[in-house]
């Protein structure tokens, strides 16, 4: 797995898996217990469904663990005029006559439809460490790729967004 992590994605991570197990475990063997006193289990909608949330909840708590035991650190150390981790970077895309803003973000916290890419995504990848005014080529594959233009780079450390669930 191995995914890139900030400390503060680690650390949301911990503060999930404490409330998932201190709340959210306890709520749903309460809702299993209750709808088990139901009768008929196996027409009893009410612990199927108690019964799968539960298995989720579990189910999310083990992946939050494995990818904290896996995951490597990374640390933003790009200087003030390049392109680094959390940096909002309007690009001009030559191909289509447009601009684009992005905000280059760890893997587990990427979200295309919100303009939040992954630093090792191709895009990423192409513009960490540039600088305003460089001309990027972004390698889709072995075989094709387009160039880009850094037109802006705002600087940040805000790592507010949420980590996707999965």
């Amino acid at each position: 797995m191995y995914d890139r992590l900030t400390r503060k994605d680690i650390e949301k991570m911990e503060r999930e898996i404490e409330h998932r197990k201190l709340v959210v475990r306890k709520e749903a063997l309460e809702d299993v217990k209750e709808a088990r006193a139901h009768g008929d289990l196996s027409e009893n909608f009410e612990y199927k469904a108690a019964k799968k949330f539960k298995n989720e909840n579990e189910s999310r708590i083990r992946y939050l663990e494995k990818m904290i035991k896996t995951a490597r650190i990374v640390e933003d150390n790009s200087s003030e005029d390049e392109v680094g981790l959390n940096d909002r970077v309007t690009v001009y895309i030559e191909d289509d006559d447009t601009e684009e803003a992005y905000k280059i973000v760890t893997t587990v916290r990427s979200d295309a439809l919100n303009q939040m890419i992954s630093m090792e995504s191709p895009m990423g990848k192409a513009l960490m460490k540039h600088r305003k005014g460089d001309r990027v080529y972004v390698a889709v594959n072995d075989k094709t790729g387009y160039y880009v233009q850094i037109r802006d780079i705002q600087k940040s450390d805000d790592e507010s967004e949420e980590i996707k669930r999965f």
